[in-house]
Formats: structure tokens, C-alpha cells, sequence
């Protein structure tokens, strides 16, 4: 089997389990099993794979068509120019979460060593991010649950993120709300208890980082109740939200007093996030 035939059947194999974008999943899988790059691909197409790697891409395959996270099979993966380890009881990073990285970053290049608080961290993808992209920034994560945490505190050293520090806490208990911060950035459970509108991966994903009550409010509520107090005047706070949940959690937002709220797309044109500013 060649590349190019491997990649064509890595799409049919893909579509038939029901995996929404099979062209880009087939390209990360191929890069896998062959250790190139995008352009190596386009130049040896033709190079047959060996039986290692077609073994490699069938065992792949076998687990994909059950919809086991493609992050948990390769152990690791991309997210904001950084590489996270990943696997079983934290949450995959998604791409849509990139936006909310990117608006922190905006808006922490004119602080000078920002405090920075990152809810609900998980692996740590947004706060290892904004340590990463704002070197002067202070980034402290608390994350609840053990599996979690681990993943989280692996991601500092392998991201050798100097300037980010993990902590473990219960959000809803208040953890950490004792400091003073620039910015609180969470991308909490938001998914309301019965919501059958959910990707097949999610029923590996830890429960505990996906649904947040019965109308999927319950994080934000406690946030903006327990941690309002921690930021500092002038200071930002940052949400990511579910499809259709900007409008709600705006609500919940200016019901807590904050006057300058905004919506934030992702890259598909979704509200995705919503931040606002303490005056």
C-alpha cells in the first residue's frame, strides 16, 4: 500500500465511522505513521508504507472507527503552536478554544507581569499558551481531579513553561480566589445534564469536564460569584461557551455588574467565548 493509497483509504474508513473532517484526520494520521511533514508527503506519495506502519495505521483505524479520541491514540497533540500529552480523564483540546487564547494574549501585551488564573485548566492548553505567548505573565491553574493534573503538571515541564504554576483546587470551592488578578480566563464544564447533542469522542472524556447542571450555567454562576472579588479594576474576565450558550452567559455577566461585555467568535464565525472588563 502506498501513501497516497493509504491516505484514500484512511478518508473512506473515516467517513464511514461517521468523523466530520476526514481530510484533515487522514493528513494527521499519515504524518503519524510516517514521522513527515505535510510537503515530504506530497513529494513521496508513491513510497510504500511498510508492514509497521500499515499495522500502525490499521490498529489506528480499528480504534477511530469505535471514535476513540484521535488525541488519545497519538498521546500528544497541537494547540496554539504548542504540543500538549494527552490521554484518558482529561479533556482533548479543541481548536475553537484557540480564540480565547488569542484574545488573552491581545489583551495582556501591555501588562507589565500580569497575574493571570486560569479555571478548570485540564491539560492546560490555554494557561501554558498565554505563558508561553506573554513570558512576563504570571499564569496560575487550578485544576480539581487528579488524572487531570497530572497531564497538567507533565505540560508545564514539557512546555517548559517557567512562568506557569498549577494548583490543586476545587473552582467551585473558591480555590485560589484569595489572590489578585489581571486576567481569569475558564473554559468550564458547559454541556446541560441530557444533552444528546454531543460527539460520539465525548463518552471517553471525563464526565466531570463536560457537564456543568441542568442548563449547563452552573460554573459561570459560581465563577462570577466566587472569584468577581479576585480581579483587579481594569482587569478581564473570560469565558469559553457552548453553541448557543453566548447569549445566557452574557446575561449572567452583566447581572454580576460587568457593563463591558463582548462576544468572541472562534475561526467557523461561533460565539465562542464571552469576556468582559471590571470598571
Amino acid at each position: 500500500m502506498t501513501i497516497y493509497e493509504a491516505y484514500n483509504h484512511t478518508k473512506k474508513v473515516l467517513a464511514d465511522a461517521g468523523v466530520e473532517d476526514v481530510v484533515f484526520e487522514a493528513k494527521q494520521i499519515i504524518r503519524h505513521i510516517t514521522g513527515m511533514t505535510n510537503a515530504e508527503i506530497l513529494t513521496h506519495y508513491t513510497n510504500t508504507l511498510t508492514l509497521f506502519q500499515q499495522d500502525h495505521l490499521n490498529g489506528i483505524l480499528e480504534q477511530r472507527k469505535m471514535r476513540y479520541p484521535l488525541q488519545y491514540i497519538f498521546g500528544r497533540w497541537s494547540f496554539y503552536g504548542n504540543e500538549f500529552l494527552l490521554g484518558p480523564g482529561v479533556l482533548c483540546p479543541r481548536p475553537d478554544t484557540e480564540c480565547v487564547v488569542e484574545r488573552c494574549v491581545a489583551y495582556l501585551q501591555d501588562k507589565e507581569e500580569a497575574q493571570v488564573l486560569d479555571l478548570c485548566a485540564g491539560s492546560g492548553c490555554i494557561g501554558i499558551s498565554i505563558a508561553k505567548a506573554v513570558p512576563s505573565a504570571r499564569v496560575t491553574m487550578v485544576e480539581k481531579y487528579e488524572a487531570a493534573k497530572r497531564y497538567l503538571d507533565e505540560n508545564i515541564i514539557h512546555n517548559q513553561a517557567e512562568n506557569a504554576r498549577s494548583l490543586a483546587g476545587d473552582v467551585l470551592a473558591g480555590a485560589a480566589a484569595d489572590g489578585k488578578y489581571d486576567l481569569i480566563v475558564s473554559n468550564p464544564p458547559y454541556i446541560s445534564q441530557g444533552d444528546e447533542a454531543v460527539s460520539p469522542e465525548t463518552l471517553y472524556e471525563p464526565k466531570e469536564a463536560l457537564y456543568a447542571g441542568e442548563d449547563g450555567l452552573d460554573f459561570y454562576r459560581a465563577i462570577l460569584a466566587g472569584y468577581q472579588d479576585s480581579l483587579k479594576k481594569g482587569g478581564m474576565l473570560i469565558f469559553e461557551v457552548g453553541i448557543r450558550q453566548s447569549e445566557a452567559v452574557e446575561q449572567l455577566i452583566r447581572n454580576a455588574g460587568f457593563s463591558r461585555v463582548e462576544r468572541v467568535p472562534d475561526y467557523n464565525e461561533i460565539e465562542r467565548a464571552v469576556c468582559a472588563i471590571l470598571e
